[in-house]
Formats: structure tokens, sequence, C-alpha cells
């Protein structure tokens, strides 16, 4: 260190005490920031930027990313906990919490004398035998009314229950829709889309698609039923060459002559999807909707709306692709060989305008492969809070389906690790045992916190929870309206809690056995 101090006589060097000390207040800190989040009955925060954007939310991990964290050993556990959502979608605040009370506990037996190597060995056994009896509580559960439950157990914690139990139905729905057996779930197969009109109640979900755009032709068809869907990535308007090249004529009517041919080479292309569509529909009232990801110039926009024909331009790739998973049929390069095959269908497309803005809903669509979550919401707080709920609650429901392993909720989860890590430390020998009852203490951090933002007194309703514990066979949890004890538990995801349990004991352990912090 001394070393240090001749390079840079202006070091601020911490030992292993004063190092450890600042690793425990940094945690502790993070902790009494999000213990007030945690749970249905959890607290809203509100950051300001710096220039006056506010946000109001309530999710661990949104904070984590919006507040500026200055203390190294902060940052670091922030950046654990925003690990686990991006892996499992939940967990960040129970994450920060447990870090900063095993540390907060970890304290009390170190500052008698424990070696902080033997109180991290101490947390790895403890850390086994929790993921052992996660096993043996873990119920193996796919059913549609078991996914509702923990995707509500989620939803619950990041909005109001009003919300929460509107969503929870879109979510369920919306992964069951995209579902394929035998194959991972892709939640990119559902678009997430947003309106700032009415209110969030208002959220639904589109069995089918919504693009943020709108036909180009004021006399193209608004509504059409029945429609036949062509999907393709072809230009329809006059294109430079990807050379320098130019015309050369000597009079008006080769120029003339030129200008007719350029025009016919686009004029033959909007012909054939003409002729396609005089194919199929014929004297019928079906609809025909070609959806292009290329641009169509003005000439040919009139020659489809002459025909009924409703032609969008310039649409996303991403919508490209799920168009054709939505409604069926084949995305195409080229006109030259195109067949009636190549055409997906939907029972309904119409156009929505909100005042500047034009939406396009395809719906009704019969084995619908990708599905669209409509969030509205009367202002951009709103929606952006309906919006990270949703991507949480759909990560929290594909963990359910691929895993199909639950455990309950409601704090029971921990008090039965607490139970089984006070029987599980006699087996263990020498001061480690002193490590697997700090983590055993620590885990009770999380009904505590339960119970403190359901207005209840903290240490009555844990002792009640302990009091009424029978076994793995039949888990107790809190009920958070009564304060009393309860059978009836919610599920929660089994891999978000196994992700929690698994992720934050080697990040405590790194930060316990700290021999100094230079700065």
């Amino acid at each position: 260190m001394a070393a240090v101090k001749q390079l840079n006589p202006k070091a601020e060097v911490a030992r292993a005490a004063q190092a450890l000390d600042l690793n425990i207040s940094a945690a502790m800190g993070l902790q009494d920031v999000l213990r007030t989040n945690l749970g249905p009955k959890g607290t809203m925060k509100m950051l300001v930027g710096g220039a006056g954007d506010i946000k109001i939310t309530k999710d661990g991990n949104v904070l984590l990313h919006e507040m500026q964290i200055q203390h190294p050993t902060a940052s670091l556990i922030a950046r654990v906990a925003t690990a686990q959502d991006d892996i499992t979608g939940d967990g960040t605040t129970s994450n920060v919490l447990i870090i900063g009370e095993l540390l907060k506990q970890a304290k009390v037996y170190i500052s008698d004398g424990l070696h902080p190597r033997v109180a991290a060995e101490g947390f790895d056994l403890a850390k086994k035998k929790a993921l052992q009896v996660l096993e043996e509580m873990s119920v193996k559960k796919s059913s549609r009314d078991d996914l509702i439950n923990v995707a509500r157990t989620s939803l619950r914690t990041k909005v109001k229950n009003q919300v929460a139990d509107l969503l929870t139905e879109i979510i369920v729905d919306a992964v069951l829709a995209i579902k394929k057996e035998g194959e991972p779930l892709d939640l990119h197969m559902v678009e997430i889309m947003t309106m700032e009109h009415k209110t969030e109640m208002d959220t639904k979900l589109v069995k089918g698609l919504v693009m943020d755009h709108g036909a180009r032709h004021p006399d193209m068809p608004k509504k059409v039923t029945d429609a036949f869907i062509l999907t393709c990535n072809v230009s329809l308007e006059y294109e430079k060459s990807e050379v320098n090249s130019g015309f050369f004529y000597k009079s008006a009517e080769e120029r003339e002559k030129l200008v007719k041919a350029e025009r016919a080479f686009c004029d033959d292309k909007v012909q054939q999807v003409i002729d396609l569509k005089r194919a199929v529909v014929g004297n019928s009232d079906k609809g025909f909707v070609v959806v292009n990801q290329k641009g169509v110039d003005p000439n040919s926009l009139d020659a489809l709306a002459r025909e009924g024909i409703v032609a969008l331009r310039r649409a996303k790739r991403r919508n490209m692709e799920r168009i054709v998973l939505a409604c069926g049929g084949t995305a195409v390069n080229s006109f030259d060989e195109l067949k009636p095959e190549h055409l997906g269908h939907a029972g309904l497309f119409y156009e929505h305008v909100l005042g500047d803005d034009k939406y396009s809903f395809i719906e009704e669509c019969d084995n619908p492969q990708s599905v669209t979550i409509l969030i509205k919401g009367p202002n951009k707080h709103t929606i952006t809070q309906i919006k990270d709920a949703v991507r949480d609650g759909l990560r929290a429901v594909k963990n359910a389906v691929e895993d199909q392993m639950v455990v309950p909720g409601a704090g029971a989860f921990e008090i039965a690790i607490y139970q089984a890590l006070q029987e599980y430390k006699n087996e263990v020998r020498g001061k480690q045992r002193l490590g697997v009852q700090a983590f055993a203490e620590a885990m009770l951090i999380i009904p505590k916190c339960l119970a403190q933002n359901g207005g209840h007194d903290a240490q009555e309703c844990l002792v009640k929870l302990l009091q009424e514990y029978k076994g793995l066979d039949k888990c107790v949890g809190l009920d958070l309206v009564s304060g009393e004890a309860m059978y009836q538990l919610r599920w929660v995801s089994g891999t978000t809690t196994a992700s929690r349990n698994s992720s934050s004991t080697p990040a405590l352990s790194s930060l316990l056995i700290f021999s100094s912090l230079t700065r």
C-alpha cells in the first residue's frame, strides 16, 4: 500500500475493517431506499432528471437504472440486481434487500471476531441448502390459471391492483398464443404498442398486429373485412441506379419514350398485384391489403386505390416478419411468380386516426403466432409505468411456462428457508455455522418488509408466521390485508427465486473479503 501512496499521495486508502464498514453502509443505504417498494403495498418513487423530466415507478430495476449511484459498492450491488432482472425479469428489489441484510447480519458476527472468509463459507453452505429447499418446495404447474396466478403476483408489485388484474389476462393470453410445442418462447413475437389515448383500463390484447402508420392515399378504404394480406419487399417507385448513369436523347419524342419505358417497369409490377387481387377476390366484398417494406410512388398508389386495394408503404422489417406469423402466407421479394398461396388472411383490417398519427389494425387472424399488446394511457408517465410492468410480467410467465416450476410467495419461501437452516446449522461443524445462522436471519427481511409496507407490526407478524409454520408440505405466508398468517398462497416463479439466491451470495462473499479499498 505504501507503493500506492508514493505513486499518488492523495489516494484514499481504507483498511480491512474500514473497507467492510464502507461496504456494509453502502449496502444498507441502498436497502433503505428500496425496502419501501417491496410487495403489492409498496410505495412509489418519483425520479426527477436534470432536464426536469419526471418518472414515477416502484419497479426496482427501473429505479436502479435511473438513479445516479456514486458509491462503488452500491453500484456493484445495483449491477448484480439488474443483471438478475435482465435474465429472469423480476426479483430486483428483493435481491438488494437480501444482500444488504446479509451484510448487516455478517457485521454482527465479524465485529465479535469471526473472520469474513469463514462467514463467506457459511453463506455458501446456507445457499446450497436454500436451493435444496427450493427444489423440495417447488410445484410443477403450467395451467392457464396457474400462469395467471404467477403473472398477477408479479404485476401487483408494479402497478395498482385493477390495472394488474387487467394486464394479467392479457399477458397470459399473449404468451399462450405464441407458444409452440417443443420450441423456446420468443417474446419478440409479442409486439408492445403504445397510444396516448383514453385510460390505462382500455389497454387490450390484439390477436394480430398494430402498425404505427396507415394507408398513403385518401381514396383507399379505411376498413375492410375478410381481407387477403400481401406482404412484400418490392419497390413500386422510381429508383436511382447504384452507379452514375444518365439519359441521352436527341429529341422530345425520344425523351418521352424513355420516360414511358421506365414508368412501364413500375406499372407492370402494380398490374401483377391488381391481377392477383382480381383472381382471388373476384366480385365479392372481400378486401385486399398490400404491406410493402419499400416505397410506393403516387402513380402506383392511384392505380391500387382505383382497384380498392389498401397499400401501406415503408413498413418496419420486424412488422413484416410478424405479419406472416399472424396472418399466414409468405413474404415475397418479387412479383414474377405471384400466387394465391403467398397471401395471408385476416378477418378485419382498419385504420385508426389519433391526432396526426395513424394506426393500422390487423385483427381476427385465424391462428396468430404473433400478437400485439396495445397499451393505452392518459399520459406518458402512466404508459411508461405499464410498459415496464408488462415486460416484467411477460418474462415471469415465460419462466413459468418453460420451467413449469413455481414456489409459494407472500414470504412463505423465506420462512421455510429460515426454519430449514435452523435445523441444518446443527449439522455444520465449526464457525461456519455462524454464517448459516446469519443467512437464516437475513432471509426474514422479506416478510418483515412486506409486513411494514402493509402497515403492520413486523415483529408481531413474523412471530405469527414462525408459530404457524408446519413444514414444507404446508407453507404459510403473510396476508397483507389482515396481517395474519395464511395458507392459500399466491405462486411466484421458481426461476426468479432460485436466481435471486444464487446471485446474491457470490456478490456478498466478494464484498466481505475485501482487504482494502483504494480510490
